[in-house]
């Protein structure tokens, strides 16, 4: 009887010592599976859903356009006379008398956003407004330098700032400035947020 107990105290060390590891196996499966599936969550589904759905929204603001169709955005930047382009929506506006106001489109600013180590981003759109007849042509000729103060402005910004109430007009002053001093002069007179999106 003796020779018994000494067995049963190793095998309840044994059963004691794998336990411990059988018992901590779903954790580190856990740890180790969940930021796999995140990342292939994010890259192979919810990314090719999201390119898709700006794809179809583009295709659409581009076959509205064409069909001369309006959408409810371009019936609030007709002018004073109520006339619309159907080229508004890219960027190209009929020349305006010198004090008439005129209005260019820079759609689809998508930049990371700040401190979340490039897992959101914010995508948006503006209408810039001036006065004169070389106000659209001036953008026009400068459109890559305007997409890259906007994104320089924008990509500075936290969710914390992007969720602050008065974050849309804090934008608006903040791309106003930075476009009119890289012009080098005060051109761009209002802006306007069209699209306005954090992912």
């Amino acid at each position: 009887m003796a020779d018994e107990k000494p067995k049963d105290d190793k095998k309840q060390e044994a059963a004691a010592s794998g336990g411990g590891i059988k018992a901590m196996l779903p954790l580190i499966i856990t740890v180790v599976l969940m930021p796999a599936l995140a990342f292939v969550m994010t890259k192979f589904v919810m990314m090719p859903k999201l390119q898709a759905v700006i794809t179809a929204s583009a295709t659409t603001t581009g076959h509205e356009a064409d069909s001369g169709t309006e959408t409810p955005s371009k019936e609030s930047e007709k002018g004073e006379h109520g006339s619309s382009s159907s080229k508004e929506g890219h960027g190209e506006t009929p020349k305006p008398s010198n004090g008439e106001k005129a209005s260019w489109q820079l759609t689809k600013v998508i930049v990371n956003v700040a401190g979340t180590q490039a897992t959101r981003y914010l995508m948006s759109a503006y209408t810039l407004i001036g006065k004169g007849a070389d106000f659209s042509s001036t953008l026009e000729a400068n459109t890559d330098q305007i997409r890259d103060v906007t994104s320089s402005v924008l990509s500075g910004k936290t969710i914390q700032d992007l969720e602050k109430p008065d974050s849309r007009a804090i934008i608006k002053a903040e791309l106003m400035s930075a476009i009119n001093t890289a012009l080098g002069k005060p051109l761009v007179q209002e802006i306007y947020i069209t699209e306005f999106a954090i992912q």
